[in-house]
């Protein structure tokens, strides 16, 4: 046996080992800049839950959660007058469909379809029948967290953090 060929290949299978776990790491710390926010904390005072969740590192508020016990990741989204699912994971969520519409977007007028979503929950905060659509058109993997949902409870920005607040009573 060739010594040198055998060192040759103890190098060959670290760098490959090192890579790999590079790799890894670094999707890891990707996948923390898009969403900061996978298991958020809460906070329980007296009377009020607070999650607070960070900004991505595109400037939007992306957090998982859970529509009827199944995980999802919400992206608040203030300008959107519902919960708005895209068709894909609706189906997933086995969610009702409802009277059809349309709905005007960004990208223009669509046609979606009215459900409701029994539990929303992010963190310890929990909401309970929300008004909610589904979107065939969206093709995102995030569901947006309109103002059906929203208005039911209080949030304020503060640098890049926004904090969810839920009052109880």
């Amino acid at each position: 046996m060739n010594p040198n060929r055998t060192g040759q290949g103890m190098l060959f299978v670290s760098l490959v080992i090192g890579m790999a776990m590079l790799t890894w790491f670094f999707a890891g710390v990707e996948e923390r800049q898009y969403n900061p926010n996978a298991d958020p904390s809460s906070f329980a005072y007296a009377d009020t839950i607070e999650v607070p969740l960070e900004r991505n590192r595109f400037g939007h508020y992306l957090v998982n959660g859970q529509i009827n016990g199944n995980t999802v990741a919400f992206l608040l989204d203030t300008g959107a007058t519902d919960v708005v699912v895209p068709e894909n994971i609706a189906k997933r969520l086995e969610l009702p469909y409802g009277r059809r519409s349309q709905a005007m977007t960004a990208n223009g007028r669509v046609n979606i379809y009215r459900t409701r979503v029994k539990e929303l929950r992010i963190g310890k905060i929990t909401l309970n029948d929300i008004d909610a659509s589904i979107n065939p058109a969206m093709k995102d993997g995030a569901i947006l967290l309109g103002m059906s949902a929203l208005s039911r409870i209080e949030f304020t920005q503060a640098g890049n953090t926004l904090t969810l607040r839920q009052k109880s009573g």
